[in-house]
Parts: structure tokens; C-alpha cells; sequence
């Protein structure tokens, strides 16, 4: 049986309009709308979906960063809505950390690394300054950094530089679960590979879970045990990574795939054809009826546009679309 860590429960997050000067609310984004997933001890699950797709305030919303309107989320099988701020403070928190996309903007200029890295420490626990001083050092050599860096600033560092002890940082408090935000998408090419192989390295030896938001597919691929697809709030599909790659179902996620730098499975022997979706995706304040995707989608059928897909199951994988509905449902139906 899978061992889960942190499971999201029919996640809903929904963002007021307001208008006129009293303020009146006249609509909702849905930013997020009633996801579910879960994430296992020592492994990775990746959202992926274009910008607006929710990924980020999925993120926001497992940090605590973001009040949900609705739904649950579960770290080791305890709801964290029902916590008291004391077991947040010492049950949640310190063992749901983040690195961030850019980790120029994410570090105090005028701190030294050493107060960087240390910053978690003073604040959550009663160390010694020599033991905090210890700790600072062993999580720079496990970063790959020397220990001369703890006296330096930000500024002299490189970007990738900055991310290791970005992550350094993150680990300080030896967390069960790291959200990681566009990791790697600030850096150079070069660069990308090292960071991504030192996540994958700590992960094993520290059996860490990652929670990772990217849009690079190539990241997301050599990174991920588990990928979910976003679009326009919701789940479109879920799936094991390699299973996702190899055979994608959902006609949104064969295109992501195909216009990315990976390429397309073969179908029926024949070379699959790069898959262009027109227009932008609709706004999360008025998504349309029946499917969201419909509008963009290149196999979309007269009842995409009126029913709500439902969540099928199809090999390893969950998949929202009517393409793989019941025999007894016909195409044509509303």
C-alpha cells in the first residue's frame, strides 16, 4: 500500500471580483476548482498546465499561504484545517518547506548565506549558535557548496549557486515535503541538469517528497514519479509520469507534449503530427460550459461544449474527457 504524505482533497480556491465603490462582489475566479491528489513518501508529483491553469495557488494552498474556499488537505492522514496553531507551528510548517523560482528575489541582499540559511533555525527551534553554526555548514556541503561561502552575500554568487542554497535553506528544518516552484526555469541550460540531479540526490538520501510546478515538460519528465494536468482550475489528467509520457490521453496533454522539445508518440504506426491549439485559454472568471477545454480542443464533439466530463479511468491513469466515456454514452447526448 502506498504510503502518502500529503493528500489534497477536492481542493476548491476562489478569488472575489469586486465592483463600485461599495465594493460589490460581482463574480468569482476560480483559480483552483475541486482538485484532487495525493503525494507518497520519497516521491515526486509535478503540476503542470499553462500560466492561469491554478499551479501556483495549488502551492500557496498546501504552504498555507492561501485560505481554500472548500476541500481538505492531509499530512500523514490528519486533516491540517483542524490543527491548532501550535501543532501548525510544530507538526506542519517546519516540515512543509519551498525553494522558489528566482532565488535573487527570494534571499535578503543584505544577509550574509550563513543568516540565510539560518533564518529557519532561530526561528523554530532552540539551538545553540554553535549548533546552528554546525548545521549551516553541513547543509552547505550538502548543497555543494564550500564553507567559506557562509560569509558571502547573495550578489556573489551565481544563479545556480543561489538556488542550491535556496534549497540549502529549505532543508534546514529536515522537512518531509519541498513545494518547488519553477526550480530550475530561471537558470541557464547548463546549469538546469546540476540543480535537477542535486533535488534527485537529496531525495534519496533524505527520502524527501516534492511537490513541483513547472511547464518545462523535459524538467517534468526526469523529475517526476507522478504528473497532474492543469487546465483553467482543473485536473485533466493524473497519472505515473513515464505511463503519462508514453501514452498521453487527454487531448490537452498530447498537446503540451507535442510542443515541447519531446515528441509525440507514434500512433498506428504513423508519426503523430505536432498538435497547435488556437487562441488562449478563456478566463478562470467565466470558463465555459461543459468541458473547459472544449473551445481549444482540436477533437472537441457537440457534448463537450454542454456536459462536465467526468473523471474516467483508463489503464493507470484518470483522464476528464468524453472521448473516453461509457459505450452508453452517446456523443451527440446533453
Amino acid at each position: 500500500m502506498a504510503d502518502v504524505l500529503l493528500e489534497g482533497r477536492d481542493l476548491t480556491k476562489h478569488y472575489p471580483v469586486s465592483k463600485g465603490l461599495l465594493q460589490r462582489t460581482v463574480g468569482w475566479v476560480r483559480a483552483v476548482d475541486g482538485i484532487s491528489f495525493t503525494i507518497e513518501r520519497g516521491k515526486t508529483l509535478s503540476l503542470v498546465g499553462e500560466s492561469g491553469a491554478g499551479k501556483t495557488t495549488t502551492a500557496k494552498a498546501v504552504l498555507l499561504l492561501e485560505k481554500l474556499t472548500s476541500g481538505n488537505i492531509f499530512f500523514e492522514g490528519k486533516d491540517v484545517y483542524r490543527f491548532t496553531n501550535s501543532q501548525l507551528k510544530t507538526e506542519y510548517r517546519p516540515r512543509v518547506q519551498s525553494v522558489q523560482q528566482n532565488p535573487w528575489s527570494s534571499m535578503n541582499p543584505r544577509m550574509r548565506v550563513r543568516d540565510i540559511i539560518a533564518e529557519p533555525l532561530v526561528v523554530n527551534t532552540k539551538k545553540s549558535k554553535q549548533e546552528i553554526r554546525s548545521r549551516v555548514l553541513e547543509l552547505l556541503e550538502q548543497v555543494g557548496l564550500s564553507p567559506n561561502h557562509a560569509d558571502y552575500y547573495p550578489h556573489e554568487f551565481s544563479g545556480g549557486q543561489r538556488q542550491r542554497i535556496a534549497v540549502a535553506r529549505a532543508l534546514a528544518l529536515n522537512p518531509s515535503l519541498v513545494v518547488l516552484d519553477e526550480p530550475v526555469s530561471a537558470l541557464d541550460v547548463s546549469i538546469r541538469a546540476q540543480i535537477m540531479n542535486l533535488l534527485k540526490d537529496l531525495q534519496g538520501q533524505y527520502n524527501l517528497s516534492y511537490l513541483v510546478i513547472a511547464h518545462n515538460l523535459a524538467t517534468v519528465r526526469y523529475m517526476s514519479h507522478s504528473v497532474a494536468i492543469m487546465y483553467l482550475g482543473q485536473i485533466v489528467e493524473y497519472g505515473e509520469a513515464e505511463e503519462l509520457f508514453q501514452r498521453p490521453l487527454h487531448p490537452y496533454t498530447k498537446a503540451l507534449i507535442s510542443a515541447s522539445i519531446l515528441t509525440l508518440p507514434e500512433e498506428d504506426g504513423q508519426e503523430a503530427k505536432q498538435i497547435i491549439l488556437s487562441g488562449e485559454m478563456p478566463s478562470p472568471l467565466n470558463p465555459p460550459p461543459g468541458c473547459r477545454f472544449h473551445t481549444r480542443c482540436v477533437q472537441a464533439m457537440d457534448i463537450c461544449s454542454k456536459v462536465v466530463p467526468q473523471v474516467r479511468v483508463v489503464g493507470q491513469q484518470r483522464v476528464k474527457c468524453h472521448i473516453y466515456a461509457d459505450p452508453s454514452v452517446s456523443p451527440g447526448s446533453s
